[in-house]
Order: structure tokens, then C-alpha cells, then sequence
């Protein structure tokens, strides 16, 4: 079978290959979790394809996606594809004025959107957009004038059917150079850039990506990542379809927990933030209980830690190791697997470095999580580890068809059919991040190994300068302090200051019950203020730092009340931090750190 060339001739393909199988996607409605075939998927996408055709939108146009993930948001997009559209897909939780600039940007003339709230966005900006002339809702729309509802519009392609024989050979007349998305990356450096990726970008990096990852029609995975991110887009949408593996949507982010028990995925894609929670998790319990408790779980986790140690190096484990692997799986890790489902073969973490203790945690409890590396840019996938050689801190070699170099300045450089066509309307900064010889500056900082293995170290911009002139990257201090079970979110600061400081935001649930085991009472509302926990917080931050040069070491922590987020405009949608709005934010509090 030759390999596809396009993402319209990747859609078609799967859908024949597979269309015996039970599922190609599952979502949750009244309780219950429901199926969409393969053949039922493909015959939603032709009809609502049609309807777009029927409404008046040319290939070539755009037409914007603004949902959380469901199945909807797949017929919408492979209708984009199949009808010759590109599609943008919006992050439904910017705000209204940000949605409008990208509508604004890409000349989106329709835009397919969930929900009353979505609606609303929409309406309060239509005068702004000249060029959007359809909004077609997933839901019924009530008396919105000039709205489709998705329904509506795959009746009027169904119903103009034979109008569109060819159909199929029209779709497939779309180009491997032809542009298939619009995508925004999402704006940590200001407004968001519109990323233009051919079928050839993703539809190569998908199948590179497959010649790593053992990934079949065997498997199941828990989409929860937004379908706006290009990596969950690519790997937990074109990849699983591609290899047929069955996408199972989540409810939210807030209903994982339970939809992994419930789902039993295989592989679950995600950023370094959830595995930090369920690593965070994990201590906190381990703290909560007994002595006995406590020993029990230290003893098994220093044992599949060097069993662990033994495998990564290529060692043979030696029979008295494995036979206390088998007590520790049985009497602990056991119970880590059943709350990820019990049957995960492989978490993909990506979009943001991994800290390497939880890394080595899941490794040694039987759940590895495959660290990759790549950006919106780059389709997205650069590097990934294989299942079979995985380095822990790295991410991997690079996947077949890419390169990847060093700069002089440490940058990391990459070449191959993923790398975008540029960014739209700005061929100054296309021209600024692709060279001559088609490399793109990634913007990240890394080294590689003998063996090619990508490290990144930090990003390019947010390295940190002293006064002194000592150059700091704050990722991998930040990821320290986030692994410490009293905290939820750090930030280290200091550019052009005499020292860095690093702010805090602490885990209240964890501090609360070390102070009622201490017996500590504050009053509502003043208790990150208590002395007590004040010390405690900046005791188990500061001990963090051990193997820190002196000069990168945090001389000062600010505690920070409320966790970071979208809403507040201080984490992109990718949970990545904006330093420059945090800073911004706590300027004063910041400066204050430095008064004397």
C-alpha cells in the first residue's frame, strides 16, 4: 500500500481500510458512551462537505472551527478538507476579540461553532468581519438569524447528492503543496501568527511519525488536548485515524479522571501539566496514611526505580530485582494503572519539557510516557522517543525525513517536509525563521547526544540574564519546584536583576492537611499568610535546588494566591506560561523582592 500524500487521501484510505471495524470515534451523551463507525464518519463528512459547496464556499476559501473536541469537530474538519477549504481551528475558550482577529486575519468566510456561548462571540464581532458570511452551529440555533445548524447544512448535501458524483475524485484533486490549515499559534509573544501547513506537512509527518510510534487498529485513545493544538490535532487525530486506532473524546478536562476508568485508552496523549498532577497526587497519598504506608511506598518505588535504572541502560535484570518489581507493581503501581484505566501501554508527552524525576516515575511503574518535541511550525512533531530505546531527558532522536542541528548559539534547527510554508501575509518573519537552506529556527535551546538524542534546555527568548551577566534558563529550575507535591505552579524571574527570585503558586489542598497534622489553625481566608505555612512553603521550595549552580539559585520566593490561568489571560491555551503578562501582573510584588 503506498503511503498517502495528502490528508484527503489519508481520510478515504482509512475510512476503506477500516470500515469493518466497531469505532472510528466515541463520545459520551446521557450517560453513555456512543460509536461512530468509520463508514457513518465518512458519510457525515460527504454530506456536510456538499453543504458547504451548496452554501456557496469555493475551494480554496477558509472556514473557521471554534469547538471544544467531539465528533462534530472531526466532520467539520475532514469537510473542510474533502470540500478543498482550509480550515482554521480557534481555540473556543480565547476570548471574543481574540477569535475576531483570526477570523479577521484568515478571511474566514464560514466558521463552524459550539454552542450559545460561541454564538454570542461571534455576534458581538460580525460587524468587524466583512468576509465571514455563514456561522454553522453543532447544535440546534433557535431563532439566530442567518445560522445553520450542522444538521441543516449536511440536509441540504445530502439532498444535492447527485449533484456531486465525483465527489470523492474531486476531493482527491487537492494538492500535496495545496494549502490544508490555517493555524494560530497562540500568542505568548503577542498576537497570534497564522501557520500555513500544506497537505504535505502533516500528511509526511504523519506517516514519519507512524514508523516510531507502534500505534494500530488495536488501540484506543482519550482525546483531551484541544483539537486547535497542532499537536493533538496531528498525532491524536491524523495519526490515530491513519492507524486506526479508535479517538475517544473526553468530556472535559475536569471529567479525565473518570473517563479513563471508563474508556480504558491504550495510549493517551498529553502535556508534562497532567502527568505532574497525577505525579503530585500519587506523593500527596503516599504522605497521607500510615507509617507503614509510607515505608511500603518508598521501598517499592526505590525498587522499580532500579529496575528501571537496569532497563534503560540495557542491563539484564537480575531475578532477585524482578521478583521485588513484581511485589512492588503488585502492592503499589497496581494501583496508579487502574486509576489511568489498566490497559495504558504508552502516555505521548509533549508541547513543554517533562521534568526527569516524573519521567523515571512512570517509566518505573509500567506506564512510559514517550517525551517528543516539535512546534506549530514544524507540523508538529520534530523527534519523539521510540518505544524500544527511550532516554530519559531527551526527546528523542529525530522521526524519519527530518533533520536536526545545532546552532552556534545553541539553538535548535530543523529541515524537512513538515516545516510550514510560511506565515500568512508575513514573508519578512517567514524569511527571518527559514534560511536559505531551509532550516527553521525552532527558538528553542538544546544539545544532542552521541546517539542523536535531543535535549532541550530552554526557550531562546526566555533565557533569564543577570546583572552579572550569568545567563539562566528557567524551565528546568521551574520544573523542579513543580514536582515538589506543596505546589502547583512556578515562575522564576530576575532578568537583568542581581539574583532570580521565583514565584510561587501553592498547592492549598496538600498545605491544609500538613497543617492539621501539625495542628496549625489559621483564620478563613489567611492562610497562606500564616507564618507557619509561609516558612513550610518556602522550606520545601528551597530544597529544591541542591545541584543548582549558586548563581542560578532563587534567593527570594513570592507566593502567589490562585493558581495561573486562561481566563486571566496568564496561559496560553496550551497551558504554557505568558512570563511577560505574569511579570507584568506582579511587577510590583516582584520589585519588592529586590528593595533591599
Amino acid at each position: 500500500m503506498s503511503e498517502p500524500t495528502t490528508l484527503t487521501q489519508l481520510f478515504f484510505d482509512a475510512v476503506d481500510r477500516f470500515s469493518s471495524k466497531s469505532a472510528a470515534l466515541r463520545y459520551k451523551q446521557g450517560g453513555q458512551w456512543h460509536d461512530v463507525t468509520h463508514s457513518e464518519l465518512a458519510r457525515r463528512v460527504r454530506h456536510a462537505a456538499m453543504g458547504l459547496w451548496e452554501i456557496g464556499v469555493e475551494p480554496g476559501e477558509t472556514v473557521a472551527i471554534i469547538s471544544a473536541n467531539r465528533p462534530e469537530w472531526t466532520v467539520a474538519d475532514f469537510a473542510c478538507l474533502t470540500a478543498r477549504c482550509t480550515s482554521v481551528p480557534v481555540y473556543p475558550n480565547l476570548p471574543g476579540h481574540q477569535i475576531a482577529y483570526i477570523l479577521e486575519n484568515s478571511k474566514a468566510v464560514a466558521a463552524f461553532v459550539a454552542g450559545h456561548a460561541q454564538l454570542q462571540k461571534i455576534a458581538d464581532c460580525r460587524a468587524e468581519l466583512p468576509n465571514l458570511q455563514h456561522i454553522i452551529c453543532f447544535e440546534s440555533h433557535g431563532d439566530d438569524e442567518g445560522v445553520l445548524s450542522l444538521r441543516e447544512l449536511s440536509q441540504m448535501g445530502a439532498a444535492a447528492e447527485s449533484k456531486y458524483p465525483d465527489y470523492q475524485k474531486d476531493a482527491c484533486a487537492a494538492g500535496e503543496n495545496d494549502l490544508s490549515t490555517l493555524t494560530y499559534t497562540s500568542g505568548t509573544t503577542g498576537d497570534p501568527k497564522g501557520v500555513k501547513s500544506t497537505h504535505r506537512n502533516i500528511t509526511s509527518n504523519v506517516v514519519a511519525a507512524l514508523q516510531v510510534l507502534d500505534i494500530g487498529p488495536e488501540d484506543s485513545c482519550l482525546s483531551l488536548l484541544p483539537l486547535s493544538h497542532t499537536f493533538e490535532r496531528t498525532v491524536g487525530h491524523y495519526v490515530m485515524l491513519h492507524a486506526g486506532a479508535t479517538i475517544n473524546y473526553a468530556e472535559n478536562i475536569d471529567k479525565v479522571p473518570a473517563n479513563l476508568i471508563e474508556v480504558r485508552p491504550t495510549i493517551v496523549i498529553s502535556v508534562p501539566r497532567l502527568f505532574e498532577k497525577i505525579y503530585a497526587r500519587v506523593l500527596e497519598n503516599a504522605s497521607s496514611g500510615s507509617a507503614i504506608k509510607g515505608h511500603m511506598f518508598s521501598w517499592a518505588r526505590a525498587t522499580a526505580e532500579a529496575w528501571a535504572d537496569q532497563k534503560l541502560e540495557g542491563k539484564g535484570i537480575p531475578r532477585g530485582l524482578n521478583w521485588r518489581k513484581r511485589i512492588a507493581d503488585r502492592l503499589v503501581f497496581s494501583k496508579l494503572e487502574a486509576r489511568t484505566g489498566g490497559r495504558i501501554r504508552f502516555f505521548i508527552s509533549g508541547g513543554a519539557p517533562l521534568n526527569t524525576e516524573i519521567a523515571r516515575f512512570f517509566y518505573a511503574a509500567g506506564i512510559p510516557i514517550l517525551e517528543g518535541y516539535g512546534i506549530t511550525e514544524t507540523s508538529p512533531v520534530i523527534s519523539v522517543n521510540p518505544m524500544n530505546a527511550p532516554r530519559i531527558g531527551t526527546v528523542g532522536p529525530a522521526i524519519p525525513g527530518v533533520e536536526v542541528k545545532i546552532a552556534s548559539d545553541g539553538e535548535i534547527l530543523a529541515r524537512g517536509p513538515n516545516v510550514m510554508a510560511g506565515y500568512l501575509d508575513d514573508d519578512p518573519l517567514t524569511k527571518e525563521v527559514i534560511d536559505e537552506e531551509g532550516w527553521f529556527h525552532t527558538g528553542d535551546i538544546g544539545e544532542l547526544d552521541s546517539e542523536n538524542y535531543l535535549k532541550i534546555t530552554d526557550r531562546k527568548k526566555d533565557i533569564i540574564v543577570t546583572a552579572g551577566g550569568k545567563n539562566i534558563a528557567p524551565q528546568p529550575i521551574e520544573n523542579r519546584v513543580k514536582s515538589n507535591k506543596y505546589v502547583l505552579n512556578a515562575v522564576l524571574v530576575g532578568d537583568n536583576c542581581k539574583f532570580p527570585s521565583i514565584l510561587v503558586v501553592p498547592n492549598e489542598d496538600a498545605l491544609e492537611l500538613w497543617a492539621t497534622e501539625q495542628g496549625i489553625l489559621a483564620e478563613q481566608g489567611a492562610f497562606l499568610r500564616h507564618d507557619d505555612v509561609i516558612t513550610k512553603i518556602e522550606s520545601e521550595v528551597m530544597g529544591c535546588f541542591g545541584e543548582l549552580a549558586s548563581y542560578e539559585v532563587p534567593k527570594r520566593v513570592l507566593i502567589i494566591e490562585g493558581d495561573f490561568s486562561i481566563d486571566a489571560g496568564e496561559l496560553t491555551p496550551t497551558l504554557k506560561v505568558k512570563r511577560k503578562v505574569i511579570e507584568e501582573k506582579y511587577r510590583d510584588q516582584i520589585e519588592s523582592l529586590y528593595g533591599d
